[in-house]
């Protein structure tokens, strides 16, 4: 039975808001290790160096810094990514005059992910810029860019809105869209890829159990990070440092990288984004699968 699309999409919001919070609380303290690597890598020789000295300074809560943000950020992302990517998977089936019935392609549907990317961005990135704050308030203490006491989430917000107005939430927003269009191609492509290699012997991918769905996540988690990695340390570097004053764009911050401190410096914090990527986003699309289904059965029962 065909949902009303306004049904669906609450559907598909709701669930995505699940998978997103599921995603947070598995995986933060690995994406805060990594926000710091990206920020300040001349601190940290490397994943575990990092974590011991966070859990020194700091204690375990150093890891759970941004916690708050990190959820609102996922929730709304990932609400408005899988709402986004249900409309962008029906109209690809309108232009290519596919009947809601027939699966799409593989292919077809990393392109709806990635156009559907951009409108998650734009929820995304004034919530991920209070987080990455957060996470990298101690080394900016530490290294004298700002002063002591402005590590909570209001303040962080308090400072933004006096020094840049409501339009300095988005600072960073370009490099966030040019992270995540063809990340989100490379996620929902590795994927529904994923899925298809798992449904081969002749199950259809709506079929699949519990652990086909999260190895599939966790393939389209690793994917997303291994294709831009790279912008994604541009954007942490843009959104933590604009703290101090006014920070250069994309192309400049990229030049500055390269040029002070080697190709390498773009691809600090790769390990632990990596450790954390496959069971993360094998949870979230566990949970936005199985509650996407339930509200489906629910809805079609009433």
């Amino acid at each position: 039975m065909a949902l009303n699309p306004a049904i669906q999409a609450t559907i598909d919001l709701l669930a995505g808001a699940a998978g997103g919070t599921a995603c947070v609380l598995s995986g933060q303290p690995f994406d805060t290790i990594k926000v710091k690597m990206q920020t300040f890598p001349t601190m940290y020789r490397g994943l575990l160096d990092c974590a011991v000295k966070t859990h020194k300074q700091i204690g375990f809560k150093g890891f759970y810094k941004g916690t708050s943000p990190a959820l609102v950020a996922n929730i709304a992302e990932n609400s408005v990514l899988f709402m986004s990517y249900g409309f962008c998977q029906r109209v690809v089936r309108s232009i290519a005059g596919i009947d809601t019935n027939t699966q799409l392609s593989d292919l077809q549907n990393a392109a709806a992910g990635s156009v559907a990317s951009i409108f998650a961005a734009l929820v995304l990135c004034p919530t991920e810029l209070v987080k990455c704050r957060l996470q990298a308030m101690h080394e900016l203490q530490l290294s004298g860019k700002i002063s002591q006491g402005q590590n909570t989430v209001w303040s962080v917000v308090k400072g933004i809105v006096q020094r840049k107005g409501p339009l300095g939430f988005y600072q960073g927003l370009t490099s966030t869209i040019c992270r995540e269009m063809p990340g989100y191609f490379f996620f929902f492509g590795g994927y529904e890829l994923s899925k298809t290699f798992f449904a081969s012997g002749g199950k259809s991918k709506d079929e699949l159990g519990p652990v086909a769905l999260m190895i599939s996540g966790g393939v389209g988690g690793i994917a997303l990070w291994l294709a831009v990695f790279p912008v994604d340390c541009i954007k942490s570097r843009i959104q933590v440092l604009s703290i101090t004053g006014k920070q250069a764009g994309f192309m400049s911050t990229f030049s500055s990288i390269v040029k002070n401190e080697g190709i390498s410096a773009l691809y600090s914090g790769l390990k632990p984004t990596l450790i954390r990527a496959f069971p993360a986003n094998g949870i979230l699309f566990l949970t936005y699968e199985y509650t996407r289904k339930l509200m489906m059965r629910q809805v079609e029962a009433y």
